[in-house]
């Protein structure tokens, strides 16, 4: 489920970057490519709906804080949200081998 959760959230990186820095978002999607290799090559027969599932959680989850960093009204709330989604984004890049 680490490879799912990780490849939902780059996949909204790379969405939220299409709209505030498209240059990078060529970066990202080269790393969620890379990213779905390794899920698939762990995912088990039968499991396909449960993993899909865990992705477009974990999408959600990621673009609900970006979307939080760049528009809160509130300073600080918006810092604490870019921390996070900075923190979990870096989590699942370092499962990739450079």
């Amino acid at each position: 489920m680490t490879f799912a959760t990780c490849t939902g959230r780059l996949s909204a990186q790379m969405e939220h970057q299409w709209i505030v820095d498209p240059p990078a978002s060529d970066r990202t999607r080269n790393q969620r490519a890379r990213m779905i290799e390794l899920l698939d090559a762990v995912t088990s027969p039968g499991e396909g709906r449960r993993v899909l599932n865990r992705r477009v959680e974990a999408k959600m989850a990621q673009a609900q804080l970006l979307t939080r960093a760049r528009y809160d009204a509130h300073p600080a709330q918006a810092a604490r949200a870019q921390r996070l989604a900075d923190r979990e984004l870096s989590a699942c890049l370092s499962l990739l081998l450079s």
